[in-house]
């Protein structure tokens, strides 16, 4: 049976069930035959599993599971065929199944502190997600296929064991933000080539010396500050050449439009000259 509160909520004509923060040993059953819910948020409760039948709930957008004890994804959650948002965070996780590709509409998943050793691959047949949220987990190594999620705008690998720069981030020119805080990272290559970068965080990482990026990307981390403002300079700089050369090349227009005039003038003297009627 629902909590009192719940069923007060959905009597008021809600597509919202908020669930979170009470102890559910599992899942009400009722939950799964509310088929037009559109959110439904069951963080905190100690859920260790989830019913198959949670593929029933097939108008749903946004599932909030984060702060459980979910050690495996059902299959029936990869069936919803709607779902654009997918909360797993904090929970026991080793890794997603197979059929998780199914889930072609997500644009957003959380999945930060579980225990993921590896990269899903059932993520790389994701082209359409936008938003990966995978910090404080065990991932060592990126595959060499995460170029096919041509999607992806962010992607937070903040608090995991990279020793090295993952070498498939250097082709993913899409990204907007990423952040590979507290890794083991001593040395960054040249990524001034990812033009569509707005956000790197590369904070508590044994580097020496900042990243080189371009210049519409924002730095967090040791030395970043510095290095801004030495860019903020030499942009300044070179806007004030710029607008003295602007000026400089208006007044050179000015003269030769002038110089122009002048030579039209000239070139009419000249051809009155050559017509007139008293040649001898």
């Amino acid at each position: 049976r629902l909590p009192s509160a719940a069923e007060e909520q959905l009597k008021g004509g809600d597509q919202m069930l908020e669930l979170s923060g009470r102890h559910l040993k599992q899942l009400p059953g009722p939950v799964c035959s509310l088929v037009s819910l559109q959110k439904l948020y069951i963080s905190g409760t100690g859920l260790r599993e989830l019913p198959e039948e949670i593929e029933e709930l097939r108008e749903l957008r946004i599932l909030a599971l984060d702060f459980n004890k979910l050690e495996e994804v059902p299959e029936g959650l990869c069936r919803l065929p709607r779902l654009t948002r997918l909360y797993l965070g904090s929970n026991r996780l080793f890794g997603l199944p197979a059929e998780f590709a199914q889930l072609q509409t997500l644009r957003c998943l959380w999945i930060e502190s579980n225990y993921l050793y590896h990269f899903p691959r059932a993520l790389l047949q994701m082209p359409a997600l936008q938003s990966l949220q995978m910090g404080d987990n065990r991932l060592k190594t990126l595959p060499s296929g995460l170029p096919r999620m041509s999607g992806l705008r962010g992607l937070w690998l903040y608090g995991n064991r990279f020793e090295e720069f993952p070498p498939p981030l250097l082709r993913m020119s899409q990204l907007h933000i990423l952040d590979l805080d507290r890794n083991k990272i001593v040395e960054f290559p040249d990524l001034a080539h990812l033009q569509q970068l707005r956000l790197f965080s590369y904070d508590h990482n044994p580097v020496k010396v900042p990243p080189s990026v371009a210049d519409s990307v924002t730095l967090v981390g040791d030395g970043a500050q510095e290095l801004m403002e030495a860019r903020e300079e030499r942009l300044q700089s070179l806007r004030e050449q710029e607008e003295q050369e602007e000026d400089g090349s208006e007044a050179v227009r000015g003269a030769l439009k002038n110089d122009s005039s002048l030579l039209e003038d000239a070139e009419g003297s000249f051809s009155a000259l050559e017509c007139s009627p008293e040649e001898t």
